[in-house]
């Protein structure tokens, strides 16, 4: 248990990490996310030191120990949250301003000048034509097309269904005035 909390603060904090790891200058919030990670890596150490000593006391019973490691836990509990919670915020700005700084119709426009893309926006018409041609719909099954006018016929049973109860909703609000 202690080592899997320690590995999901980890988890957590990696692909952060590795984004401040480069050679950018640091923003205030990447800074900030930096210091509560060191921060909130040492007290999970320390409850795992604390952990791993009442996990190693022998004086105890199995039930003694995992009572006294969840209410260890509890103790820490709050830190996690209150950690969690600050790197969502800056997260949420750190992603704001790398949005800030994408241009988009660059992107576009280099995704649509890829060959593999122009191939498939090409071939996009005869496949539809294709479909259309070889699809259930252009079948001239007799059962089919009985499903599709109960399909049909459902639709417009639902949209009849709203229309009466959106008349019946305004003639409710006219009689309340």
């Amino acid at each position: 248990m202690i080592r899997a909390l320690s590995l999901a603060a980890a988890l957590a904090v990696l692909p952060l990490s590795a984004a401040l790891a480069q050679d950018e200058p640091q923003t205030p919030s990447e800074a900030a996310i930096e210091a509560a990670s060191a921060a909130f890596e040492a007290r999970m150490e320390a409850f795992g030191e604390r952990a791993e000593a009442i996990s190693e006391d022998e004086s105890l019973t199995e039930d003694q120990r995992e009572m006294r490691i969840a209410a260890l836990w509890s103790e820490y509990q709050p830190e996690v949250a209150v950690f969690t919670a600050q790197i969502t915020r800056h997260a949420g700005q750190i992603a704001a301003e790398a949005l800030a700084n994408i241009d988009v119709e660059a992107l576009v426009a280099d995704a649509l000048n890829d060959p593999e893309v122009q191939q498939a926006i090409a071939a996009g018409p005869a496949m539809a034509e294709g479909i259309a041609r070889n699809g259930a719909w252009s079948s001239s099954d007799p059962e089919q097309l009985v499903t599709y006018q109960l399909m049909a016929q459902y639709a417009l049973d639902q949209a009849s269904d709203a229309v009466v109860a959106e008349e019946a909703a305004a003639g409710d609000d006219a009689g309340e005035e």
